[in-house]
């Protein structure tokens, strides 16, 4: 059965607002504990300037919705499915990795979420591949910031052992 015109708009919203509040949830944790407690931790010579981060995560956030919203928009299949599942499941991993660092402080647990992130941001350009190319790609250089900021977070770990308790 075609879909409406209006519907896949709606729904390219509902993949913006999902994605919007993933991004909020890891942001109110971020910025509520950022100040004293970061700033004092050894980071590595390679951590990009603070103002680096909503610049990028916003671009990557608008390329997470819309590669979610391309992957729907095809045909129903097993494969649409499984892409669609793990789109969910990347997005709940995301959203926890400010918690973990920011709030609870737990820098190898927040490490163990970005690992995970990884393999899930992986598995969905794999599974989205069969659905839709695109979509796939778009998820491209998200895979490359997270892999990034997963090295950065395992630095952050190691520099920081004095933590231990909390790590």
């Amino acid at each position: 059965m075609p879909r409406p015109f209006s519907r896949p708009l709606l729904v390219l919203a509902g993949f913006g607002l999902a994605t919007a509040g993933a991004a909020w949830y890891g942001s109110h944790y971020s910025q509520k504990n950022r100040d004293r407690w970061y700033r004092q931790l050894d980071k590595p010579s390679f951590t990009p300037p603070d103002a680096v981060f909503p610049a990028v995560w916003t671009s990557l956030y608008a390329l997470i919705a819309w590669s979610g919203w391309r992957v729907w928009c095809a045909a129903p299949s097993r494969h649409r499915t499984a892409a669609l599942r793990l789109w969910i499941s990347q997005l709940v991993t995301n959203a926890k990795w400010s918690k973990l660092f920011f709030d609870e402080h737990r820098l190898g647990m927040a490490l163990a979420d970005s690992i995970a992130l990884e393999g899930e941001i992986c598995s969905y350009i794999n599974a989205a591949r069969k659905v839709d190319r695109a979509a796939a790609a778009a998820f491209v250089p998200y895979a490359a910031w997270v892999a990034f900021a997963t090295v950065l977070n395992a630095e952050i770990v190691r520099r920081n052992l004095f933590l231990r308790s909390k790590i």
